[in-house]
């Protein structure tokens, strides 16, 4: 999905850590809460549509949607992890 060159310069807009490509089972788990309606971005709106892929942050704190195969690396976008607790 990302090039792997590509994913090699992007970092988080928050810490300009690194990030990697989330697994199926982190976005099946997010994509759930999504459905349920319990998603939000750190802009504080809901998250309504599936995601079709991510970048996770070194941390693994947060996850930026990739949409349209586009990576939304934008800080308000990202989605904290700890909602999914």
């Amino acid at each position: 999905m990302i090039d792997k060159q590509l994913l090699q310069i992007l970092v988080c807009p928050k810490d300009h850590t690194p990030l990697s490509v989330a697994d199926a089972q982190l976005l099946a788990k997010l994509n759930s809460a999504i459905a349920a309606g319990k998603l939000k971005n750190q802009g504080g709106r809901a998250v309504e549509e599936p995601l079709q892929g991510g970048l996770l942050r070194q941390d693994g704190a947060l996850l930026y949607p990739i949409l349209d195969e586009i990576p939304v690396l934008l800080a308000d976008e990202g989605i904290a992890l700890d909602q999914l607790k």
